[in-house]
């Protein structure tokens, strides 16, 4: 049986799900009763407003990871969620914006060969796709947010090579609108992890900087590591107690103009 859905106790330790605000549940897509659509190896909360994730959550098995070829799988609508909750195709026709997986779809491609094709074929629905600049993952600091979970199976030590992400956009009142679209213009990523039995969780938030006039054009990408405490003043959700202790941002600069963007990944502290 193909395990469905993000699995909150996944690292061996109680990680837990985020938990919308009442705003964020009022807002939130509801399907068979619940605000949590799940997948293989993932989850996530829909926005009716704003059509793009509130959070997507996934997990991560390092070991049982499996390389799998894109080539025959296509960017597709969830048929379980009302269209008019949904962006498709429409916004992404001739222009430089690209679908982009909130959860990667590598991440997704692990267990059983089933398991890795359906979270292969899973991680194309929309409802986990964001608008991203073409050259979104390589203008970050030369792919450094898109290597943020290799990077902590790398350089850490990880219990059992196992990681769990919490992921999506923050969606500012501000936000540019393309095509009736408003797009968001920062995301955030928290990356939960067991390190000698310790639970750990390090944050992050991107921003990148986009002038939509009759063509797009990307300013500037910046990376930040960030308190979780500092995210849910961004989103209409809110982080499990249990990450909050974890957290490893050990300072919280309360004056955005002190903080420093990552310059490389040597600069993270997981």
């Amino acid at each position: 049986m193909i395990s469905a859905g993000f699995d909150p106790k996944f690292l061996g330790t109680a990680a837990g799900t985020p938990a919308l605000t009442d705003s964020g549940t009022a807002d939130a897509v509801e399907l068979d009763g619940s605000t949590t659509i799940d997948y293989t190896h993932f989850s996530l909360a829909l926005s009716k407003s704003r059509k793009f994730a509130i959070w997507v959550a996934w997990n991560i098995d390092g070991d049982k990871l499996k390389a799998l070829s894109r080539s025959s799988l296509q960017f597709v609508k969830d048929p379980r969620v009302p269209d008019e909750f949904q962006v498709g195709d429409e916004l992404y026709r001739d222009d430089r914006l690209d679908r982009g997986h909130i959860a990667r779809r590598a991440d997704l491609c692990w267990g059983t060969k089933a398991e890795a094709q359906k979270g292969n074929k899973d991680s194309f629905f929309f409802t986990n796709i964001t608008p991203q600049m073409d050259d979104f993952n390589q203008s970050a600091k030369q792919g450094l947010w898109g290597r943020l979970e290799n990077a902590v199976l790398e350089d850490v030590d990880v219990d059992n090579l196992k990681v769990s992400i919490y992921g999506g956009p923050v969606f500012n009142a501000d936000d540019r609108v393309f095509r009736d679209v408003a797009i968001p213009r920062e995301f955030y990523k928290a990356i939960a992890f067991v390190v000698d039995g310790e639970l750990r969780c390090s944050a992050f938030l991107l921003t990148q900087n986009l002038v939509l006039a009759e063509a797009l054009d990307l300013d500037e990408f910046r990376v930040f590591q960030v308190s979780l405490t500092e995210l849910e003043k961004r989103v209409s959700f809110t982080f499990p107690a249990e990450l909050h202790a974890a957290d490893t941002a050990s300072v919280q600069l309360l004056d955005e103009s002190e903080r420093k963007p990552l310059d490389s990944l040597a600069d993270i502290r997981w």
